[in-house]
């Protein structure tokens, strides 16, 4: 807030307490006698023999004060100029403008000037007036306003049934005319002021049953709402969001029924954010939620999951060398050929290139980054072109860890500024590698907590592969089951994925078929609940290809420490392995 006045030049000789905001030394004194409040613009004008309080943040610089002519008729005991009128630009009656001192001073031509309402402190003694211009909409405050109560809380003992709270005083009188004398107050200087009016009153205030708050309806009305009623135990306080702009309309417009309708029938009780009443959501429950999932292209794992979702976060686990790479770029190969949706691929342990050879050979059904690989020059500009159409692949050239703040922030440019609907990170666990275990496992909470908050903003699918904690006996590169509580660093990754997917292969074993069979395992499945074995994949040498089987391959040597083929079918807990 900019200040500055004709007593710029004065010099300031303390600071101190703002009696308006509370602040402790946002409040100016100068040796004028002047004081300003640079927080929330409280001022006191430097005069002979009156103090004249601006509230400056609601004033433009080009609004000339109340004249001395004027401050001079002002007398708080009774003014001779001032008298009770019905506001009838307002539809306040005469016993409405009595009952509140709000009293009018014409000027010397007959027409109505300026509004005076009288203020009282905590004991109903008077102690200021706040002064409208009529035609301007500005105001002046003459008197102690750090002292004012709520204006018309000296009208009203404690400890009644209803009290409204109003965010100015002609919405008060309006509120208490409409709704046949209930209790209705107001805060002294709108809804900036709220917090702090509140506060000062808040014996007052808490002694009544039920506080109804009727702010403005716009923003800040709506946001002082929520601060006021928080200062009050839970169900105290109840926010009356009306149709029309504040109380005051209503009666201006013949509409007190409607208002008083409102008041009784609509209003609701205030709830912190986040917390939703069931009876509040008819709408979002009764209107049939539009879910969009890429399936898998394993039908075990599509049984099981039911595709891939848009704002879910999916963790694929396994041990080194366990086939985590294949497999997504199988996924990522499946959503470019058979869907319209941009992906993006962050393979921070491979570079771009092997990483781009790879899907052009799963397209082609020959592993072109295999030195080995034979093939015609027309394969493989059939498979680039098939591939990178209509540029709907986006990849991410680093290599090892890196910065996670910056990692967060490609991932947000793949989802906003590529339109990438599918990211893939492989894997997370290099992007936070240090030394010590306990860095690590922050680093982690870290980098997986912004994950699933930009996949829940975004509204993406990111898969991210981690690795696994090695165990003793049985060790995932021979094939162990794998667990949740096997996931590397941190449980964080486990609790904010909606899917966790392991990979289990017995890379170690003599039979080659065994060793590049892989059982996909569901971990965690938040949007069903189905967890267990889902699907066999085995790899072909020759194409580069993973295809999905019925189970493991029979070996030659049936002993009962092999694992042997079994006719396989999804099922719903791991505990039927």
């Amino acid at each position: 807030m900019s200040y500055s006045s004709s007593e710029d030049n004065a010099t300031v000789i303390s600071r101190g307490e703002c009696p308006e905001c509370g602040s402790s030394k946002a409040h100016v004194h100068y040796e004028d006698g002047h004081s300003h409040c640079f927080k929330c613009g409280y001022h006191v004008n430097a005069t002979k023999n009156q103090k004249e309080f601006v509230n400056v943040a609601q004033q433009s610089t080009n609004i000339t004060p109340l004249r001395s002519a004027d401050l001079a008729r002002v007398n708080f005991r009774s003014d001779p100029n001032g008298e009770y009128l019905p506001l009838t630009d307002r539809n306040i009656s005469l016993d409405t403008a009595k009952k509140y001192g709000i009293e009018t001073v014409k000027s010397s031509d007959g027409q109505s000037d300026k509004h005076l309402y009288r203020y009282s402190d905590k004991k109903g003694n008077l102690i200021g007036v706040k002064v409208r211009d009529i035609e301007t909409k500005q105001f002046n405050w003459q008197g102690d306003a750090g002292k004012a109560a709520l204006f018309g809380q000296n009208l009203f003992n404690g400890g009644g049934k209803f009290i409204t709270l109003c965010e100015g005083e002609i919405d008060a009188a309006s509120v208490f005319q409409m709704n046949n004398g209930y209790p209705a107050v107001s805060i002294q200087n709108g809804a900036q002021s709220a917090l702090s009016s509140c506060k000062k009153s808040f014996e007052f205030l808490d002694s009544f049953e039920h506080i109804v708050i009727c702010f403005d309806n716009d923003e800040p009305g709506q946001n002082a709402s929520n601060q006021v009623a928080e200062l009050f135990s839970p169900g105290k306080c109840s926010i009356l969001t009306t149709q029309l702009k504040d109380p005051n309309e209503y009666l201006k417009q013949g509409r007190s029924k409607d208002f008083m309708n409102e008041f009784w029938n609509n209003k609701r009780v205030y709830t912190p954010e986040g917390i939703v009443c069931l009876s509040d959501m008819w709408d979002s429950l009764s209107t049939k939620e539009e879910i969009i999932a890429v399936p898998y292209p394993f039908d075990g794992l599509q049984d099981l999951s039911y595709g891939m979702r848009l704002g879910e976060l999916c963790t694929y686990a396994a041990g080194t060398g366990q086939g985590k790479s294949t497999t997504i770029r199988e996924i990522a190969h499946h959503i470019i050929t058979s869907t319209n949706y941009n992906v993006g691929m962050m393979f921070l342990e491979e570079s771009i290139k092997r990483t781009g050879l790879a899907l052009l050979g799963i397209h082609a059904n020959k592993p072109f980054h295999l030195p080995t690989c034979e093939y015609s020059d027309q394969e493989f500009k059939d498979a680039f072109d098939a591939v990178s159409l209509n540029r709907r692949v986006f990849l991410f050239d680093h290599f090892g860890s890196w910065d996670i703040d910056k990692l967060v922030s490609r991932v947000r440019y793949m989802a906003k500024g590529l339109e990438c609907k599918f990211i893939f990170l492989d894997h997370v666990s290099i992007v936070v590698s240090a030394g010590d275990q306990g860095d690590e496992r922050r680093a982690l909470d870290e980098v997986m907590t912004k994950l699933r908050m930009l996949v829940q903003e975004l509204d993406i699918h990111l898969g991210v592969v981690t690795h696994l904690k090695r165990v003793q006996n049985n060790g995932h590169e021979e094939g162990g089951v794998v667990s949740l509580s096997h996931l590397r660093g941190s449980a964080g990754i486990a609790q904010l994925s909606d899917m966790v997917i392991s990979l289990e292969r017995d890379s170690q074993n003599e039979n080659a078929d065994i060793r590049n069979t892989t059982l996909v395992r569901v971990l965690k499945n938040r949007f069903s609940g189905d967890t267990g074995p889902a699907s066999y994949l085995q790899y072909d040498r020759t194409t580069g290809r993973q295809f999905e089987v019925d189970g493991l391959p029979q070996p030659e040597d049936d002993s009962d420490d092999q694992r042997t083929a079994t006719s396989f079918q999804p099922v719903a807990n791991i505990d039927n392995l």
